[in-house]
């Protein structure tokens, strides 16, 4: 069994203050969500740490012992992690999207000294990792749920509405444009219902429940060369609806693209970073990020005719 690092830190705040209000407070999580994190950690252990009713929350005997060790676990993690870096900052992709890339890319071209330390996570890990201080800085999909989830602790921004294209087969004729309802559409993308199914997937959901669009849900293969590879063997005629990172990509390959004719969807991806003064290394990263957006124009997409932009309510009525 690996024990997850953050999840012991759940149990040591809420054993300190035997109060899972406060410890929440504490750890910029919300209440509903500590409980469920704690439940999973019990599974983990398999036995239960704390004992709790509607008013007082006591350590069960193997909660005491757990705790012992849990201090001495952190503290080792602790003394690993605040090895000085003062040329380092954290960051994190999702797969081969290219935002987070381009302006990593960026920043080392400014800042060959700096070392960019770089993971794959994606929304919701790299939120827990940023408010967790193992990573620096985030670009993810900002949602209400993560906001109630983690309601303090970190600032973000848009940084970018990445369009969707409609990537057709191999073979197919070449236009610039093409309707959403001609084929059928599939995405690569985890379905409801699963374990994987995650901040992309509801986005997906919401562009179905809102504009009647029935999608296939293709789980996901992750990577570029495997989506590549999923569309070489896929049979019939149908369309993907694609981020336009991976549809450049296809469209290099020799497969069709086409910008969607009756809306262009939208993915808003934002910068989020810790609350309080970032240090300079960071000051820079997202200084370096803003500029590179502006230079992209990341947030004036390029659309069909009067194709009205399209993104989730939540994500169009957000700050920034």
């Amino acid at each position: 069994m690996d024990l997850d690092l953050r999840l012991v830190r759940y149990f040591v705040t809420v054993a300190d203050e035997l109060h899972f209000g406060r410890a929440a407070a504490k750890l910029f999580i919300s209440q509903p969500a500590l409980s469920k994190q704690i439940r999973r950690l019990e599974a983990d252990v398999g036995a239960p740490l704390l004992v709790r009713d509607s008013r007082h929350v006591t350590l069960t005997p193997r909660g005491e012992r757990f705790l012992h060790h849990a201090r001495q676990l952190l503290a080792t993690a602790e003394q690993m992690l605040r090895e000085p870096a003062p040329n380092r900052v954290r960051v994190a992709h999702i797969f081969e999207l290219d935002t987070s890339r381009v302006v990593a890319d960026a920043f080392i071209a400014a800042h060959p000294g700096v070392q960019v330390v770089q993971s794959q996570m994606d929304s919701a890990r790299q939120l827990a990792a940023l408010l967790d201080d193992l990573l620096d800085v985030a670009v993810i999909r900002v949602t209400a749920a993560l906001t109630a989830e983690h309601p303090a602790g970190w600032r973000h921004e848009r940084l970018r509405l990445e369009p969707f294209r409609l990537v057709g087969r191999p073979g197919d004729p070449r236009r610039p444009t093409a309707s959403l309802h001609e084929r059928p559409l599939e995405v690569f993308a985890d379905a409801p219902g699963t374990a994987l199914y995650n901040v992309h997937g509801r986005y997906l959901t919401a562009l179905e429940q809102q504009t009647g669009l029935a999608l296939r849900w293709l789980g996901n293969p992750g990577t570029f060369e495997h989506c590549h590879a999923a569309l070489a063997r896929a049979a019939g005629s149908a369309f993907l609806l694609e981020f336009a990172s991976y549809a450049r990509r296809y469209a290099e390959r020799g497969v069709p693209v086409h910008r969607p004719q009756e809306l262009q969807p939208v993915y808003p991806w934002s910068l989020a970073w810790r609350d309080g003064e970032p240090p300079e290394t960071v000051r820079e990263y997202l200084r370096i990020a803003r500029e590179t957006a502006g230079r992209h124009r990341w947030l004036h997409p390029e659309r069909a005719g009067a194709a009205p932009l399209w993104a989730p309510p939540e994500d169009l009525s957000a700050p920034g």
